[in-house]
């Protein structure tokens, strides 16, 4: 009787560990199979605290076909339901329970770019956001005023306050966070710069500095120039002379500029033209790279007053008028 008993329950005891080793063996195949979806690619987005059951849910409710208790089995057996981070992530054909996991736990999130040029001013910053992909554009009815008040800069004008360069960002991320790193980047940038100020630099302060250095971004057609295009500026601005720097008019016309910049234009006074006003225009007229930041702090030690067009890219440097003179009947007249 013992033995019939002990017989049965062996019986048992296999026949219940055939069925573990069976549904374990189901689990590791399921974990290795690509998973259904609606679409090619699902997006997934996975806000900040959200628990792993909720991020199971959220897995299915994206377009993902499967079951989210089994899947939130899966997030806990596997020891790293606690590492899911939250963010933007796009799903792809082929993707296994095994490999989402793996994905949610690095933070592999799907990435865009958007590339912000040295030399642009506002409007062309804010148009390449607005045609960035998948770029929440929470800034879009914004004037420049209520933008840098979104940003924490109450009453400061934006132009130039920017840093040109190439900032990626989540899928659905707002255009506001890309702004607001540009403009820590840009922070960062100008205090480099003016902790290594020549004390032959005429700027008085980092506003100075960067409006300086705007100007030197949109007149420098080769970087070998650009320190001596800075000379030139510091030099004026030393001797009191007008910077006269047909980018600052160009940029005090606005939208009204149509590409082809006039003597009655260079006439026309506004806050920015500096042939009729003297000394620096009252804010940055575009987004100055690291380079013109530091040439706007380190000139170079030339007497240089003057400079004009080569046509090649490059410029001739003078010290007096008439030398000036000479060098724009050459490279400009063809005399």
């Amino acid at each position: 009787m013992i033995t019939a008993v002990r017989r049965f329950l062996i019986k048992v005891f296999l026949l219940a560990a055939l069925a573990v080793a069976g549904v374990a063996g189901w689990f590791v195949w399921w974990l290795n199979q690509p998973l259904q979806l609606r679409a090619p690619t699902v997006d997934l987005s996975i806000e900040p605290g959200t628990l792993p059951r909720s991020v199971a849910a959220a897995v299915r409710d994206a377009g993902v076909a499967v079951d989210a208790d089994l899947l939130y089995a899966w997030f806990r057996l596997s020891g790293d339901d606690k590492l899911i981070k939250a963010g933007s992530y796009e799903l792809e054909a082929g993707i296994t329970p095994l490999r989402l996991l793996a994905k949610l736990a690095r933070g592999e999130e799907s990435l865009r770019a958007v590339t912000l040029v040295e030399g642009w001013n506002i409007r062309q910053v804010r148009a390449a956001l607005a045609k960035s992909e998948a770029l929440k554009a929470d800034s879009a009815k914004m004037t420049d005023e209520a933008l840098m008040q979104a940003l924490g800069r109450p009453g400061v004008h934006p132009e130039g306050r920017f840093f040109p360069d190439t900032y990626t960002y989540s899928k659905g991320s707002s255009d506001l966070r890309v702004l607001r790193r540009a403009l820590q980047a840009m922070d960062k940038r100008l205090a480099a710069a003016w902790a290594v100020k020549s004390p032959d630099a005429v700027a008085k302060t980092p506003d100075e500095a960067l409006v300086l250095a705007s100007i030197i971004e949109k007149e420098t057609g080769k970087a070998a120039d650009r320190t001596l295009v800075a000379a030139v500026f510091n030099n004026r601005l030393k001797a009191g002379m007008p910077l006269q720097t047909d980018p600052t008019v160009i940029y005090g016309m606005g939208e009204a500029f149509n590409g082809n910049l006039r003597k009655v234009d260079l006439q026309a006074d506004t806050p920015w033209n500096t042939y009729t006003r003297a000394g620096l225009p009252p804010t940055p007229i575009s987004m100055p790279g690291k380079a013109s930041l530091l040439a706007a702090v380190k000139p170079a030690p030339a007497k240089f007053l003057y400079f004009v067009a080569k046509g090649d890219g490059t410029s001739h440097f003078s010290e007096t008028l008439d030398e000036h003179n000479k060098a724009v009947n050459k490279y400009q007249r063809g005399q």
